[in-house]
């Protein structure tokens, strides 16, 4: 019979089919794993680098102004060392250190006691001298009289004269001693002769004043208006006078802070020689300096105005790099690559520049992340472009 020989071979054949099955789905597996591998891979390699997050703005057209830039220095309108005329001890200061005054007001009081007696002594001594003129003069009428009926003599006369000239002479001198004494009361009283601030009392109450001493009181800057003086190249001199004989001609200070406002002014003064040692010339301009933003003495920024340029392409100063070539941007096309392109910038004006050659209106070009860029290089936009 053949029972045992069947069940004797059915376990082989369980082992055999088992272990293929197995080894099947082993190398399924790795099949598919490496498939997945492969086509990650090939994806990868399609995809190539991620793109760099930077920052566009558009190159616009528009009206520049042309500027001369320059460092000015900040010069009073007009200073005045303010001294005392006559001698005598500092009564009162009536101002603060630092503060504001009028023209005619009060700012120092000297002891005036000794000045009002000799004033009372002038005027008795003129009182006097007029009533003696007044004496010589009727005295001299009627000596005429006589003279006219040859009731006296020539010389008698004369002598008579002679008096009445003298005390007209010493009355006039009393009237003179009266006016200077007067004058002398009115010294007394020291009045700021400009609107301005005053800066350090040099003497306080209670110091003896000298009249034309070599220090003075006070010192009273004039602030409004107010001067500004900066110099251009020698080679800037032939445009400034041609602009400046067309029409006046704006100087603005620019603030520290990009946000505030500039200050316009007026270019008033051209030197009349070029300084030999750096060739420069010298300028001034006069500002109305209202609020006393300028302030004497302070280091600016200028700006000088010469004409509007009309159709300047102009991009963001930061957007402008600098290599062996020289300057360049990364312009960005519409498949979102950013490319080299060389340009050519004429000059800076505050955030902008002007480019006279190398880019046309409405290209985009990188003003944040360049340092991650190079040739072709695809970017992505991490904000919107920069508004003008």
């Amino acid at each position: 019979m053949d029972f045992p020989l069947i069940a004797s071979s059915t376990p082989s054949k369980r082992l055999f089919l088992f272990g293929g099955a197995g080894l099947l789905v082993v190398a399924v597996a790795l099949l598919a794993y490496f498939g997945t591998e492969i086509r990650a891979n090939e994806r990868k390699a399609a995809k190539g680098p991620p793109a760099v997050p930077v920052s566009i703005a558009p190159a616009e057209q528009q009206v520049m102004p042309f500027r001369l830039q320059a460092i000015g220095n900040v010069e009073a309108y007009a200073t005045v060392s303010v001294k005392a005329r006559v001698d005598g001890q500092i009564a009162t200061l009536n101002f603060r250190e630092g503060q504001p005054v009028k023209k005619g007001s009060i700012l120092f009081r000297i002891d005036a006691r000794s000045y009002e007696a000799a004033l009372r002594q002038a005027e008795a001594n003129a009182l006097r001298d007029a009533a003696a003129r007044d004496q010589a003069r009727s005295q001299a009428k009627r000596y005429q009289e006589l003279l006219d009926k040859n009731f006296v003599s020539k010389e008698a006369y004369a002598q008579i004269r002679t008096n009445a000239e003298t005390a007209e002479a010493t009355a006039k001198a009393s009237e003179a001693a009266l006016e200077n004494a007067r004058l002398n009361l009115e010294y007394c009283t020291i009045v700021s002769p400009i609107d301005g601030y005053v800066g350090k009392a040099l003497l306080q109450a209670g110091n003896l004043a000298r009249a034309n001493d070599v220090n003075p009181l006070v010192v009273i800057n004039q602030v409004m208006p107010i001067y500004v003086n900066f110099a251009i190249p020698e080679q800037s001199l032939a445009d400034v006078r041609k602009y400046m004989a067309a029409g006046p001609l704006t100087v603005d200070v620019v603030p520290p802070d990009p946000a505030a406002p500039r200050i316009a002014g007026q270019l008033i003064f051209i030197d009349n020689a070029v300084d030999p040692s750096t060739g420069t010339i010298r300028l001034r301009a006069r500002f109305d300096n209202r609020g006393a933003a300028l302030w004497p003495g302070q280091f600016v920024n200028v700006s000088l105005r010469l004409f509007e340029q009309a159709g300047a392409i102009v991009i963001p100063s930061q957007a402008v790099q600098t290599g062996p070539d020289g300057q360049f941007v990364y312009v960005v096309g519409k498949d979102m690559v950013a490319d080299v392109r060389r340009i050519t910038v004429q000059r800076s004006d505050g955030d902008w520049a002007v480019v006279s050659s190398g880019l046309v209106k409405g290209e985009q070009v990188v003003t944040r992340g360049q340092l991650r860029l190079g040739p072709r290089t695809r970017v992505q936009v991490s904000k919107a472009p920069e508004a003008s």
